[in-house]
């Protein structure tokens, strides 16, 4: 189906714009594929909370989550299948576990240093299929990336909410996951993917 999709959209591009060249075209695939990814699994995601009757819950943390995930980036799946299932424990399961978990400010406290370094550190974390190359806007995600942590930290300290506070708290500590070095080596996936693209452009 995706690639149906994908085909299709791609002729229908080409049909329109003769002249586009093949790299705009690869461009506008990745895209295309990372649209239609995101709006299946959406579906299948909402629909799973619609039976547990935690619709509000799982939107909450997607929105924190992607937050911080728009500008630590982190690791892709390799496969649509384990996307699906990964995202689902990731926007199912921890909501669930945001609701009933208490968590003392002391505890949210250290959490929030360890992450707050931890993203600092690691992020951005790119993909051999886009790395993100150029050193200034490395260092505006990193920077984004640790005031957005922080920020969270700060609110889940102050926030009333026990759920709201834990999404704050959860959602860097998933992103840690995703961009962390260790994670990449253990789904056999390459890290700091622009170094080895400047390599690659300097010798050709």
């Amino acid at each position: 189906m995706k690639e149906y999709v994908v085909k299709n959209s791609l002729c229908l591009i080409k049909k329109y714009n003769p002249t586009i060249d093949q790299i705009s075209l690869a461009e506008i695939e990745y895209g295309l594929v990372g649209i239609y990814l995101t709006v299946t699994k959406s579906i299948v995601i909402l629909l799973i909370a619609c039976i547990l009757k935690i619709i509000p819950e799982v939107i909450i943390f997607m929105i924190i989550f992607n937050i911080i995930r728009t500008c630590s980036f982190g690791l892709h799946a390799t496969k649509s299948w384990i996307c699906l299932i990964s995202s689902i424990l990731i926007f199912v399961l921890f909501p669930i576990v945001c609701q009933y978990i208490n968590l003392s400010n002391d505890i949210k406290f250290i959490i929030g240093i360890i992450t707050i370094f931890f993203i600092y550190k690691n992020s951005p974390a790119d993909t051999y299929k886009r790395p993100i190359v150029d050193p200034k806007r490395r260092k505006i995600y990193q920077l984004l990336s640790t005031i957005i942590t922080t920020i969270f930290t700060i609110l889940a300290l102050c926030i009333n909410s026990n759920f709201l506070s834990n999404c704050f708290i959860f959602a860097p500590i998933v992103e840690c996951f995703l961009i962390s070095p260790m994670v990449y080596k253990i789904f056999h996936l390459p890290y700091n993917n622009y170094k080895t693209y400047l390599a690659r452009t300097n010798i050709s």
